[in-house]
C-alpha cells in the first residue's frame, strides 16, 4: 500500500477548497433564490447560472484539495479528457437537480428529486475526476465508505435546496452555503480516505498532465469566473428592487 498524503501543503489547499465549495454554493443558492422570484426567461437563466456556479464551485473544491494530493512511490498525472468530462458532468447533473426545483409543481417531490439527483452529480463528479488519475500503481475503493460519501453528497445537497425553496435572507442564505461548503467538503475527504493504492514503483512515464501545468490553470481560470460572476450577481437589482424602481418611475411621470 502506498501511504497518500492528503495535504502536501499543510492546510493550504483543504483551506481553500473549503473556500471554494463555499463561494459555489452560496453563489448557487442566491441565483436559485433570485430564479424562484421571477417567470419565463428569466427563471431559466438564473437557474443555468445557478447551476454552473454549483458545478464549477464543486468542481473547482474537489481539484483544489487534488492540489494537495500526493502517494509516496509514484507520481501523479491527470487525464486531461476525463478531467473536463467530470466538470461537465458536474454541471449537467447539477443542473438537472437545480431544473427540477425551480419548475418542480409538487415542493416535497421536486426537493426529493432535486436533491438526489444533484447529490448524485456532486458524486458522479467526485468518481469521474478520481478516475482521470494516473499513478504507477492500482486504485482501490472501500465500498461503506464510498457509500457513505454518497449519502452526505445527497444530504448537502438536499439540505441546501430546501434553504434555497424555504429561506430567501441574504445572511441565512450565506450561513446555508457554509454549512454546504463543510457538507461539499467532508463529502470529498470521505471519498479520498476511501482510496486504497497498491503502488507498483516504475521508471516508465505516466501519460496525462501535471497538476501544475494543467490543474493549477484550470483552477484559476474557473475560480476566477466564480468570484465575477459572485461580483455580477451581488450587484444585479432583485425582482423586488426592479419592482419597486418601477413604482417609483410611474409615481414621478404620473406626478409631472
Amino acid at each position: 500500500m502506498g501511504h497518500m498524503d492528503h495535504a502536501s501543503f499543510g492546510w493550504l489547499t483543504p483551506t481553500l477548497s473549503y473556500v471554494m465549495a463555499c463561494v459555489g454554493s452560496a453563489l448557487g443558492l442566491r441565483c436559485t433564490v433570485r430564479a424562484l422570484a421571477t417567470t419565463g426567461p428569466s427563471r431559466r437563466n438564473w437557474l443555468i447560472t445557478a447551476a454552473s456556479a454549483l458545478g464549477t464551485g464543486i468542481w473547482t473544491m474537489h481539484f483544489v484539495a487534488m492540489l494537495g494530493f500526493g502517494v509516496s512511490g509514484t507520481e501523479i498525472r491527470y487525464n486531461v479528457p476525463l478531467t473536463v468530462l467530470s466538470l461537465i458532468v458536474a454541471m449537467l447533473v447539477v443542473g438537472a437537480g437545480v431544473f427540477a426545483v425551480g419548475y418542480g409543481k409538487k415542493r416535497a417531490r421536486s426537493l426529493a428529486l432535486g436533491g438526489l439527483t444533484t447529490g448524485l452529480g456532486v458524486a458522479s463528479m467526485h468518481y469521474l475526476g478520481m478516475a482521470a488519475v494516473r499513478l504507477h500503481g492500482r486504485v482501490g475503493y472501500d465500498p461503506w465508505l464510498v457509500a457513505l460519501s454518497v449519502l452526505i453528497a445527497v444530504a448537502a445537497a438536499t439540505a441546501a435546496l430546501w434553504a434555497a425553496l424555504t429561506i430567501h435572507r441574504p445572511v441565512v442564505v450565506a450561513g446555508a452555503s457554509l454549512v454546504m461548503g463543510a457538507a461539499v467538503s467532508s463529502m470529498h475527504y470521505t471519498g479520498m480516505f476511501a482510496v486504497r493504492v497498491a503502488v507498483h514503483p516504475s521508471a516508465a512515464g505516466l501519460p496525462g498532465a501535471g497538476a501544475t501545468a494543467f490543474l493549477f490553470p484550470l483552477v484559476v481560470f474557473l475560480g476566477s469566473y466564480l468570484f465575477l460572476t459572485s461580483a455580477f450577481v451581488a450587484l444585479s437589482p432583485t425582482a423586488r428592487e426592479r419592482a419597486a424602481s418601477a413604482t417609483a418611475q410611474r409615481l414621478q411621470e404620473g406626478a409631472i
